[in-house]
């Protein structure tokens, strides 16, 4: 029963909790990329058309929605409809799967934040990082056996993720995050004000900024656009409708989900100030164009900006650990929410107490992510990630906006958060869930589907796409089915009425 669920110790403990999960590794190393490959300052015209018309909108329905039936995704829609839970089960079990690989990132981070301190990746980051770090198999079907100063990193950080989950949402995580999200935007600060203050840097923000606006009239620029907001921002994930769950009555929803999505956004633009001047940094010591120093992704994190470290001299010793403090700390953030996304929804299922659960979900995450210590983890790493994120996240999504939107009404989701919402929201709310979000979202799985059909994702093995691709997104949605068929513990689906007015 909702009554004795755990709560939130302030609003701002859960505005930065969300915070953190929407701020996460994607915010520093793809959205520089994307705003300045996709139109540049033109970029942000769709940008902030698709923040309007479906993160903030969405944003409310996931905040609202856990709110007013107080449980765990799969617990709030069944008590919706009992006949939705596995979609309540999806993704939680997307975000614990996608944290098996991504504390694989994290534990790439750890590892480089102390290579900083003698910036031991060499005159060659690039050979260093895929050659000797990684040892990189030759395919995703030969391990290449377990790389150990991976394995210990990723180690390091299932151990943090147990330390904070276990103590709690108020004891844990909401403390964690109170010290490491200002901690990261401080860190953040300081990389930008040394960005734009090294020779060369006006040259790549010159580059970043200067609009194309005809990239403005290309459909693949608008769907890159709502692709970042929707997966920057957390959404169908499981996350925030949990998170939203452990909130008092009386909440200003609506605000919450606008300053959820503004501080977001913020660190996005931050981080691509500081990012591009860096690289215009390196472009003007190097003597070449920005276009061939610019990288997202991986690529950035562990191959271009270590290399830029080198030629900052002394000061690329501190600004490297600093910058690598800042990939754990968002990393972090992030991952934590994952591990709580499907803890609580075991939680709520089953009745058994949270460091039962939380041992078990570390556990066996754990056991699952040393996979990604070997060889062909970065293999693994990208095809998983690849069809999670490209048809598991997007169906969820679509799902939430059709079922909640048009089954249950989004007009009862308006109805439930203006009452408790100092600006409330109008019939539009309901035109961007109902109409223009769905639409979006079924393109954009139609066009990746397209894609698929075309050529082989990165020319991988059309076998190894069946095992771990689409084999994976398929178990996920078999054992949401699975597991929804179970029974709940006692009581757990019956509620007052008044809990959900």
């Amino acid at each position: 029963m909702s009554q004795n669920r755990d709560q939130w110790g302030s609003k701002i403990g859960f505005i930065l909790a969300a915070v953190g999960s929407a701020v996460g590794l994607g915010n520093i190393w793809r959205y520089p990329y994307l705003l300045y490959s996709s139109g540049g300052g033109a970029f942000l015209v769709p940008y902030f058309f698709a923040l309007f018309t479906a993160g903030i909108p969405l944003m409310i329905l996931e905040y609202s929605f856990g709110h007013k039936f107080k449980g765990s995704t799969p617990l709030a829609l069944a008590r919706a409809n009992k006949k939705w839970e596995w979609l309540g089960w999806w993704p939680s079990f997307n975000s614990i799967v996608i944290l098996t690989y991504y504390s694989m990132i994290l534990g790439w981070a750890v590892n480089y934040l102390f290579l900083a301190f003698t910036q031991a990746w060499g005159s060659d980051p690039n050979g260093f990082f895929f050659g000797e770090f990684l040892s990189l198999s030759s395919g995703p079907f030969e391990l290449g056996g377990i790389k150990w100063p991976i394995f210990f990193g990723i180690s390091l950080i299932w151990f943090i993720n147990w330390f904070i989950c276990y103590r709690g949402v108020s004891g844990g995580i909401e403390k964690v995050n109170k010290v490491l999200l200002p901690t990261l935007i401080g860190m953040m600060v300081l990389i930008v004000i040394r960005g734009i203050t090294l020779p060369g840097a006006v040259v790549g923000l010159n580059k970043l900024f200067t609009p194309d606006w005809a990239k403005v009239m290309d459909p693949k620029v608008w769907i890159a656009a709502y692709g970042q907001i929707f997966f920057s921002l957390s959404l169908a994930m499981g996350v925030m409708i949990t998170y939203s769950s452990y909130l008092p009555e009386k909440t200003d929803i609506v605000n919450s989900a606008f300053m959820t999505a503004f501080a977001n956004s913020g660190f996005e633009f931050l981080a691509a100030i500081g990012v591009f001047g860096i690289l215009g940094f390196m472009a003007t010591s190097q003597g070449v164009p920005v276009e061939e120093v610019v990288t997202a992704s991986i690529g950035l994190a562990f191959v271009a900006f270590p290399k830029v470290f080198g030629l900052m001299g002394p000061l690329g010793v501190v600004f490297g650990v600093i910058f690598f403090t800042c990939l754990v700390f968002a990393g972090i953030t992030s991952s934590v929410s994952m591990v709580e996304a499907f803890a609580s929804a075991v939680i709520d299922k089953t009745g058994a107490s949270r460091k039962k659960v939380v041992n078990y979900t570390i556990g066996i995450g754990y056991l699952v992510g040393i996979l990604f210590a070997t060889g062909a983890g970065l293999y693994f790493l990208d095809i998983i990630d690849h069809f999670i994120n490209s048809y598991g996240i997007v169906s969820v999504g679509l799902a939430e906006a059709v079922l909640i939107g048009w089954v249950y009404g989004a007009h009862k989701i308006r109805e439930h958060a203006n009452p408790i919402s100092i600006y409330p929201v109008g019939k539009w709310w309901d035109v961007m869930v109902k109409f223009v979000t769905p639409a979006v979202l079924v393109y954009m799985l139609i066009s990746n589907f397209v894609l698929e059909m075309k050529a082989p994702y990165e020319g991988y093995p059309t076998s190894a796409l069946l095992l771990f691709g689409w084999g994976v997104v398929a178990v996920i949605i078999a054992i949401s089915f699975y597991v929804s068929s179970k029974p709940w513990k006692e009581g757990a689906l019956s509620y007052n009425a008044e809990e959900v007015k």
